[in-house]
């Protein structure tokens, strides 16, 4: 129940960070509805596993080398600036769509868009490792078992609290008229254009660090 208990309480934390991916599966669910928000969470889900693992094994160092932040931060800044462009131009002008599911053949674009601006962030990882090192010499855990159970919770916490934002972004749309669909994508758009400009202001500090 101790590893349960702290790994809700670290998922929850996670849970509430605002970030590109919290505007993202909102934006997702008003506009394509509760499944395509779904999709997008699954995909941010298996870069988080990804990025637990490669920390897991070992690979941390590599992920601390300030040379590979500093391209992550400019790579992701680029990613995300071009999400941001993509809204502000594209989406806010185009006519308010029928709302449905996720087309089935375009099912692995809404997860790879998750999963893009999720893993492409360089705070996720140094998130990971900061949780990883809050495990092992914080709670104490430090048998394989203990670390696969605390953050199979921390990841299921996450995932469910995305899937929650989903919902509740999905039930909006009844609200949804053309101008607040333009509104919401503009806010979306300034939003993703901020976080990748900040990436890339942060780079420098990455290789000074």
């Amino acid at each position: 129940m101790d590893i349960v208990f702290n790994g809700l309480k670290l998922g929850l934390v996670l849970a509430v960070l605002v970030g590109p991916v919290f505007f993202t599966i909102l934006q997702t669910s008003v506009e394509r509805g509760f499944w395509s928000g779904v999709l997008v969470s699954l995909g941010v889900s298996v870069s988080d596993m990804i990025y637990v693992a490669i920390c897991y094994f070992g690979l941390a160092q590599f992920i601390h080398d300030p040379n590979f932040k500093m391209y992550l931060a400019y790579v992701g800044g680029g990613i995300l600036v071009l999400f941001g462009l993509y809204h502000l131009i594209v989406k806010s002008r185009r006519p308010l769509r029928p709302f449905g599911a996720a087309n089935e053949k375009k099912t692995y674009r809404y997860i790879f868009k998750g999963f893009v601006i999720n893993a492409l962030s360089p705070m996720v990882p140094v998130f990971w490792i900061g949780a990883i090192s809050v495990a092992s010499l914080d709670f104490g855990y430090t048998r394989g078992y203990e670390f696969l159970f605390f953050f199979a919770i921390v990841l299921a916490t996450v995932l469910a609290t995305d899937l929650l934002k989903a919902y509740l972004a999905d039930k909006l749309r009844r609200l949804v008229t053309k101008r607040l669909m333009m509104i919401l994508n503009i806010v979306v758009g300034v939003c993703l254009f901020g976080f990748g400009v900040k990436l890339w202001l942060m780079a420098e500090t990455f290789l000074q660090s």
